[in-house]
């Protein structure tokens, strides 16, 4: 069974936020992990932030199902990005009998994008 999610977003609109809560928006939404690897760079914090969304489609809840730092974007030097689950996204992952998630980020000067794909047996699905 393959599950999926795909988001896109307006680096501007982060930007905009960043500048007028910049405290509020990053610790709402970024663990401290990510914050320090965006070092405060918009076109970084929306591929993240369209990450979250990505997997919070593929795991079926939208952004009221899950807190957004219970799903944290890493990457290790020379590595791909990857996604780490936490609490409640942890466990709707289990669940669903979701085993892997692999994550493609990308952006341009104005839009990032993210794509997420969740790996889990046929036979998983425990609602």
């Amino acid at each position: 069974m393959i599950y999926t999610g795909i988001d896109l977003i307006e680096i501007p609109r982060v930007a905009g936020v960043l500048e007028r809560y910049p405290e509020r928006f990053l610790s709402k939404v970024f663990t401290e992990g990510e914050q320090h690897y965006s070092r405060g760079r918009a076109s970084q914090l929306a591929s993240r932030f369209a990450a979250k969304e990505a997997v919070m489609k593929l795991l079926g809840t939208g952004v009221r199902g899950v807190p957004w730092k219970s799903i944290e974007v890493t990457r290790k030097r020379g590595g791909p990005p990857e996604i780490l689950l936490h609490g409640h996204a942890k466990i709707r992952a289990g669940k669903m009998g979701i085993t892997r998630i692999a994550i493609s980020l990308s952006h341009s000067r104005e839009l990032a994008t993210a794509s997420a794909v969740g790996e889990a047996s046929d036979d998983a699905w425990k609602p």
